[in-house]
């Protein structure tokens, strides 16, 4: 028995030093990750409903949404009353849901790599993974993560290790307000939401948004 003991502590201990060694900040990167391949291998058992069911607490607990919905409509975020921030802030804490169920739809054996981090501009960390995607090319993912109350926060996906997800977002999103107003905004993120439920997502590591 004491064998069989030890040989289960030195396996636990062998499985756990390089999760150990994560900063806090690359901690969430890499739960992040786990989780999501979680998502992608239980795909087609849950469903999209099951998937933005197990996904709505993952984004709950990794990202700082009204930090990200505030930044995505730029200045236009000043113009909005109380009510339409909180509005504003559900749908598109309700699009981020529906992006990752809607594009991380299958597993074919996929897999994360921790690939380390680095300090960035305005007090954020750079945090570099990359998802290994067999048959597909592999994709890098770099989080920006910020300190918040409640510990560090993702804020902006760094898709193939450069294309900000906020930044092509932002230039989308304020486009349509400045050409229609908010509430085809609004109209717009509900199309797209509607969209990944339909299963027309780009694919994993699109820049598209």
């Amino acid at each position: 028995m004491r064998i069989a003991l030890a040989l289960v502590a030195a396996v636990v201990l062998e499985a756990q030093p390089v999760r150990a060694a994560l900063s806090e900040a690359a901690t969430v990167a890499h739960d992040l990750n786990a989780s999501l391949l979680d998502v992608m291998k239980n795909a087609k058992t849950l469903g999209y409903a099951g998937r933005v069911e197990k996904i709505g607490p993952i984004i709950d607990r990794a990202f700082d949404v009204p930090f990200m919905a505030e930044k995505v409509i730029g200045r236009h975020w000043d113009t909005l009353s109380e009510a339409d921030r909180a509005r504003w802030v559900a749908l598109f804490r309700e699009f981020l849901i529906a992006n990752y169920a809607g594009r991380f739809n299958d597993y074919s054996g996929q897999s994360f790599q921790d690939l380390g981090e680095e300090p960035s501009a305005f007090d954020t960390v750079l945090v570099r993974t990359r998802l290994l995607n067999p048959p597909e090319d592999n994709v890098d993912l770099s989080y920006r993560l910020h300190k918040t109350d409640t510990g560090w926060r993702v804020i902006d996906v760094m898709l193939k290790g450069t294309v900000s997800e906020l930044a092509l977002r932002r230039s989308d999103y304020t486009a349509v307000i400045d050409r229609d107003g908010f509430a085809a905004l609004e109209t717009y993120l509900r199309e797209k939401i509607a969209a990944l439920q339909a299963g027309k997502g780009e694919p994993i590591g699109a820049a598209k948004q």
